[in-house]
């Protein structure tokens, strides 16, 4: 099948799935609204009746702490929202102007410049890379949208297929250590939420690039604001040729968002659809390095949140992914008799949540549940169904349900957060598990804060754990779930020009997944670690953000310095490291990573951004560059330099990227080479 043959049956395919996805978003979206709708109409008029008038912040926390305190970004690190400076727990927060001036495109890519990310890529530019936070796999970290869960229960690989553009974002918000009660119980060792921007009146972005390799982007926004709603829609679309044979790649993004502020409740509707298509160049087994993936992704959400001391938060949404692995890609000689065809996958997930918070002098408690149903139907994946439905022939189903309960006790210097999660999974039969988290700040001074905090989590295995049987790879469907804990402890300083942090943590995790190979000419087999085998998990953290026109205010060209490091170790309880020469997420952790942002202009109007990270892993690949049979080799520190020049003029955008400026040639994950030097250009229009 040639280029054009296979775009156009692409089309064909999309044209069809829009058609089915659109008779069952539409009969959801009527349902959810109209069922939001009524709930919220319901529970605010009773809402108003308490107090119709006062906000939860303007009852709780104005009369203890001071207003200008009060004035900072408010972030999602507990179950009730809360400014960045109350919250009690660390939160890594990237804000809209970080991403302006970072050389990057995709949050993926972003992600790289924050000390305390683990970005494990396979294709850059958002097309496919694992994210790690604190020595987890890409498996035990939550990715939301809008505080959508959007973590695929197919495998983690595929959990930033999310349709989101650079420019849809106000900030990231960045929770390490287990967050179950935060995101759910699936967030192990951490959660990522990318929130978008809440526009307040009718604007327009454009924006066209170009580079090396083939490389061509575009974007377009606009928001138009009419009464009491505001209605955003974005597009956007990359492509490149690859910097190696078979890593081109086509991404396409769509994203819908109406927000509906009525008098006593505030409805937010989302939607989306993301479309990736790329090679994958030894992705997934060096032995075929003409890998091809095909990938959809839909999801659609409706939010209600009514006024006063007394707030109901309900929350439906509903995701689904489709995925078809070629292991050889179509066009390729020579291909062996044995592959017969590729690898088909439709996972769905859907879930409703109801979080009650109510404010009083004592502070904010919240309490409610969630329910969040994980489903595939697929050709490899699951238990094999008495009828196939079309190239499916296995499916998998299983329910989490959940309960949380927290109080946010904040009286004066003092934040106190309490609570915990009640979960059961169906695959486990007539077992609930309890998850608490105690977390704790002290404001010193006006300029000092001291935090603690102590959590717990749990994971499921993913489908693939379950389900993979492969020429390459065994699954293993009696794998058990992941458990973990954590204990942090840290303090914080900032004043008009220095905004810093240090941070110390322990981890202790137990029944960890893990795909191992015992010997090169073994399958990668999945493992839980014996239940003695207690990984702990020791690390710290440090950040500096030195703002240096604040210093130097008048005729300064130098902006902005930022600092971080990051460092990780861990400890087994026995030594299974002889029995097990290569591991593919547990023993392979980042174990030093230092980043560098420097900000300055050269004329008026002209700026240059400098990123500069370098990172030493640990663990070990197995090498097959200089034997067909493959050894094993320690993973080698690197270093990379990133570089943005801007330039302003009127509503007008210029700007010139060069990454990987003196062309290192590294691996972030087992023989998949990283690209070189790239050089690409954008040009970007606003009308506000």
């Amino acid at each position: 099948m040639n280029k054009k043959q296979m775009n156009t049956t692409k089309v064909f395919r999309f044209k069809r799935f829009a058609r089915k996805s659109y008779s069952v978003f539409n009969s959801l979206h009527k349902a959810v609204t109209i069922g939001v709708l009524a709930g919220t109409a319901l529970i605010s008029a009773h809402a108003a009746s308490v107090n119709p008038v006062e906000t939860m912040y303007k009852t709780t926390l104005s009369d203890s702490i001071p207003q200008e305190e009060l004035e900072e970004i408010v972030v999602t690190a507990s179950k009730v929202n809360l400014p960045l400076n109350l919250a009690a727990k660390q939160v890594t927060v990237i804000t809209a102007t970080d991403i302006e001036r970072s050389p990057v495109r995709s949050v993926e890519d972003l992600l790289q410049y924050v000390a305390g990310v683990d970005v494990l890529q396979r294709g850059p530019h958002g097309v496919q890379a694992d994210i790690s936070l604190r020595g987890g796999s890409f498996d035990q970290a939550a990715i939301l949208l809008n505080g959508v869960n959007l973590t695929n229960p197919q495998t983690g690989h595929y959990s930033f297929d999310i349709p989101i553009n650079l420019s849809d974002i106000e900030r990231i918000e960045i929770v390490q250590g287990p967050a179950s009660l935060l995101y759910g119980a699936g967030a192990f060792s951490g959660g990522i939420n990318i929130i978008t921007k809440r526009d307040s009146e009718s604007n327009a972005y454009a924006k066209v690039e170009g580079g090396m390799h083939g490389l061509f982007g575009a974007e377009a926004r606009g928001a138009y604001k009419t009464g009491s709603s505001l209605h955003r829609l974005s597009a956007g679309y990359k492509r490149s040729d690859g910097y190696i044979a078979n890593s081109d790649y086509n991404i396409l993004n769509l994203l819908w968002q109406s927000r509906f502020d009525l008098q006593d409740a505030d409805i937010d509707v989302q939607a989306g659809y993301n479309d990736k298509d790329y090679g994958a160049n030894t992705f997934y087994s060096a032995q075929y390095p003409n890998q091809f993936d095909d990938t959809e992704a839909i999801f659609a959400s409706v939010r209600g949140e009514t006024h006063g001391r007394l707030k109901f938060i309900p929350h439906l949404y509903w995701s689904r992914h489709y995925d078809e692995y070629q292991l050889i890609r179509e066009g390729t000689p020579n291909v062996p008799e044995w592959y017969t065809d590729h690898n088909y996958h439709r996972s769905d997930v859907f879930g409703a949540n109801l979080n009650m918070q109510y404010a009083s002098s004592l502070g904010i408690t919240s309490f409610g549940g969630e329910f969040r149903n994980e489903g595939i139907l697929s050709s490899v994946l699951g238990q094999k169904m008495d009828q196939a439905i079309g190239k499916y022939t296995k499916s998998y189903n299983r329910t989490n349900i959940s309960y949380f309960l927290e109080h946010n006790f904040v009286v004066d210097q003092f934040t106190l957060s309490l609570g915990g999660l009640l979960n059961h999974n169906t695959a486990i039969v007539n077992k609930y598990s309890f998850y608490p988290a105690v977390n704790a700040s002290f404001r010193a001074t006006k300029n000092v804060s001291l935090y603690a905090s102590w959590n717990k989590a749990t994971r499921m295995p993913t489908f693939t754990d379950l389900y993979y049987n492969t020429k390459t790879h065994s699954g293993n469907d009696a794998l058990l779930p992941e458990y973990s804990q954590s204990l942090e402890g840290g303090i914080k300083y900032h004043n008009r020009f220095l905004n810093s942090s240090v941070a110390l943590y322990h981890n202790r995790s137990q029944n960890l997944i893990d795909w191992i190979k015992p010997d090169a000419d073994s399958k990668w087999q999945a493992i839980n670690l014996d239940k003695d085998e207690v990984l702990k998990t020791y690390g710290g953290e440090a950040s500096f953000s030195l703002f240096l026109d604040e210093i130097v205010p008048s005729g300064n060209p130098f902006k902005l310095l930022q600092l971080g490091y990051a460092y990780l170790t861990q400890d087994y309880a026995s030594q299974k490291e002889i029995n097990n020469p290569v591991s593919m997420y547990v023993r392979n952790f980042l174990r030093h990573k230092f980043t560098a942002n420097l900000v300055h202009t050269l004329v008026k109007d002209l700026s240059v951004s400098w990123n500069f990270r370098w990172q030493d892993r640990a663990g070990s690949y197995v090498n097959y560059a200089h034997s067909a049979d493959g050894e094993k080799t320690d993973y080698k520190p690197f270093s990379i330099l990133d570089i943005k020049v801007n330039y302003e003029w009127k509503d007008f955008d210029f700007s010139v990227n060069a990454n990987n400026v003196f062309n290192s040639q590294h691996i972030d994950l087992g023989n998949i080479p990283q690209a070189g030097f790239w050089l690409t250009g954008g040009i970007s229009y606003r009308i506000r």
